[in-house]
């Protein structure tokens, strides 16, 4: 598995922040799915472990998993935390995507 997928310092911080705050989880866990208004849609899940097939991203402490099979849809992203005025939330640069729906977790290839 060689997807190239970067973690932003920012998005690193929330999920130590988030992980600090949970008795079980130790990770975050990013997955692709079909559906959404766009054709896919982002997951994100707290886990306890790491998949013999998943890539490990891993950034000042934060650990984040990405199963094989959403690899592909997301090569060359970075996962990111920002925090704006109509809130807060994680959010992918994907450069595969070639158009994204309002809520910023649908997207289509």
């Amino acid at each position: 598995m060689s997807a190239n997928v970067t973690l932003s310092a920012s998005a690193a911080k929330q999920i130590n922040a988030i992980i600090a705050s949970q008795a079980s989880a130790g990770l975050l866990r990013i997955g692709v799915v079909g559906g959404g208004c766009s054709g896919f849609s982002y997951t994100f899940d707290l886990d306890e472990a790491v998949n013999g097939d998943d890539m490990v991203i891993e950034r000042d402490g934060a650990k984040v998993v990405i199963d094989e099979a959403s690899l592909p849809f997301l090569d060359g992203s970075e996962i990111d935390y920002v925090d704006e005025l109509i809130g807060a939330s994680f959010k992918i640069h994907n450069p595969n995507a070639t158009a994204a729906c309002g809520c910023g977790t649908s997207f289509s290839i």
